[in-house]
């Protein structure tokens, strides 16, 4: 079987003395392809000494593609988080728009709106995922959409978009809603990824949009170092740790593990424009 893990955060600082074996634990897992998210209003890293011994400091953005771009089986996507909204400016509009242009940049995002922590005003948060959306949908890019406790702000966005036919592809990342609001997204053309959380005992709703979920608009994911699956709960989470999430699909689903694989690789790989699978 070979899995996608179609969002992850291999360059988080937590990852720093042991990204390598990571990486080889993942391959030796069966995940064939990974997509590794960007974003240049997040922390700035302690990159590599320069000739004077002086630590180089550099984006997140720069981080996440000189590791994307090391490797033939990752992939990248860049844009701002509902989080950094407020860090908006013209610099980190150009500066998605000059990574978008990266052979290896498959998805504007993680973008979209987040009520649990309004990090950034709600209105701010609003204005930046529209202005985003905008650039996706005229350069022909899916989204990758983090939406938390903002379902209906973001459903109301989303039908206008729609109405006037300005709606980009793409993914809801990390799903936690109800199989309602799944169907909302799912009519507006998006894939819906299943997370870790699919597998915690207090997710009745997930185990629902897991079984309903059209075979052919479903991926799933890490969204590591965030919400390790059960039996990993606790634990930095990483991307071999997707294998749990996958066996708690294929049982709901009540699939068989081979079958379910090639067609969540198939959906991953489709929804990302990569031609050879």
């Amino acid at each position: 079987m070979r899995l996608f893990d179609s969002h992850c955060h291999i360059a988080d600082p937590r990852f720093d003395g042991d990204r390598d074996a990571v990486i080889r634990r993942f391959l030796e897992a069966g995940v064939r392809r990974a997509l590794v998210v960007a974003d240049p209003r997040e922390e700035i890293y302690d990159g590599p000494e320069d000739e004077g011994g002086r630590l180089v400091r550099v984006g997140n953005e720069e981080k996440v593609f000189c590791i994307v771009e090391a490797h033939d089986f990752l992939y990248g996507a860049v844009g701002v988080h509902p989080h950094n909204a407020s860090g908006w400016d013209a610099d980190a509009e150009n500066t998605v728009l000059a990574y978008l242009k990266r052979p290896k940049c498959r998805l504007l995002g993680e973008i979209g709106l987040d009520y649990h922590y309004d990090l950034s005003p709600r209105d701010v948060q609003r204005r930046v995922f529209d202005i985003q959306l905008d650039m996706a949908f005229d350069l022909g890019f899916p989204v990758q959409l983090h939406i938390r406790e903002a379902h209906g702000d973001c459903v109301d966005m989303l039908r206008a978009r729609a109405g006037s036919g300005r709606m980009p592809a793409g993914i809801m990342h990390c799903y936690t809603g109800s199989w309602e609001s799944a169907k909302v997204y799912l009519d507006l053309g998006l894939y819906i990824s299943l997370s870790g959380a699919v597998t915690f005992k207090n997710a009745p709703k997930l185990a629902e949009v897991c079984q309903k979920v059209p075979a052919d608009r479903l991926l799933i994911e890490t969204d590591c170092p965030y919400m390790a699956p059960v039996p990993m709960r606790g634990r930095r989470n990483e991307p071999a740790f997707i294998t749990h999430t996958f066996n708690k699909v294929a049982a709901l689903r009540e699939e068989a593990p081979e079958t379910l694989a090639e067609q969540l690789w198939e959906n991953a790989n489709r929804v990302m424009g990569i031609e050879k699978f």
